[in-house]
């Protein structure tokens, strides 16, 4: 969850209620809190008129893990990622030649919002998102070939934010949604 506004006393916007009731599933999950203690927490939360009452339901659980980073790098060849991998919160692909694949389709995310990095030199790039990802690519500079991306249109609620930012050379990068 993001850290607590200034005014303690605010509303609570709907962006801070869904973090805090990601933050008691993953405590429940995780076997810090009973059932019992899960239901009492959602009902607190979702009752919450200012983040002052969403701090107080907050308090009695074990701090936030600090996001995790990977790097997936390679001087030159092939990177290659599909099937049901692990999607870091924080991502970081480098290669100075070759191409790259990323397939996110059928990948567990560690939670609901992934940044990737792209460093890359030359050489084509692929990303393959699920099918109800939002993507944001606001950070990513290309160098000599634009980027393809279209939108998916609607994108059904629930699915994984995406930000891809980085820089990529000389190559061009092809983002696409699963079809499945």
């Amino acid at each position: 969850m993001t850290s607590a506004p200034e005014n303690p006393l605010s509303p609570i916007e709907q962006d801070a209620r869904e973090a805090a009731v990601r933050r008691l599933q993953e405590a429940y999950a995780e076997g810090h809190i009973t059932h019992a203690a899960m239901d009492e927490g959602l009902d607190g939360v979702l009752t919450a008129a200012t983040h002052a009452d969403l701090a107080s339901v907050l308090s009695s659980l074990p701090r936030e893990k600090a996001p995790t980073t990977s790097t997936i790098a390679a001087a030159g060849g092939r990177i290659r990622r599909r099937g049901a991998w692990r999607v870091p919160r924080r991502l970081t692909v480098e290669s100075a030649f070759g191409a790259v694949h990323l397939d996110l389709s059928r990948a567990v995310f560690e939670g609901p919002e992934a940044d990737i990095e792209l460093r890359l030199g030359t050489g084509r790039a692929r990303i393959t998102v699920p099918r109800d990802a939002v993507v944001d690519i606001e950070g990513l500079h290309t160098g000599w070939k634009d980027l393809r991306y279209r939108t998916r249109q609607p994108s059904r609620p629930g699915g994984p934010t995406i930000r891809i930012s980085g820089v990529m050379g000389y190559g061009r990068l092809k983002i696409r949604h699963a079809w499945r």
